[in-house]
């Protein structure tokens, strides 16, 4: 059974930082892509980051880019979002997920039917 956890939430102030983890087990890690999501309160889930199954490639949403860093340990099955400069409309419930895409590019990468199993989610509140 596939078990996606995701820990690191929290309040944060506006410019602050956070770091979510999160950690999956039940089917070899890195043989999966692993990505985080975000839904903001009444708006649809969006993509925010991807890193391919060995880390050499990373994919970011345009409003993060250069604010937020993705990365996986796959001795430790884990992997990472460093989020920088955070904003107030960033306020979201944060979902990590692991899956194959089907293709090795960015259009199947930041896809989120690609991703077939997904965390709880851990809630990212930053205050103005």
């Amino acid at each position: 059974q596939v078990q996606i956890i995701e820990t690191g939430g929290g309040l944060v102030q506006a410019g602050g930082s956070l770091r979510l983890s999160c950690v999956a087990s039940g089917r070899t890690f890195t043989n999966f892509a692993m990505a985080w999501f975000r839904r903001a309160p009444g708006k649809e889930r969006e993509f925010v980051a991807a890193v391919s199954e060995t880390g050499d490639n990373t994919y970011y949403q345009d409003s993060v880019n250069g604010r937020f860093t993705i990365s996986r340990d796959n001795a430790k099955n884990t992997a990472y979002l460093q989020m920088n400069s955070l904003k107030p409309e960033e306020t979201a419930d944060n979902y990590c997920a692991s899956g194959a895409p089907r293709r090795p590019s960015h259009r199947f990468y930041v896809a989120s039917v690609e991703y077939d199993h997904w965390g709880q989610g851990t809630q990212v509140t930053v205050s103005s």
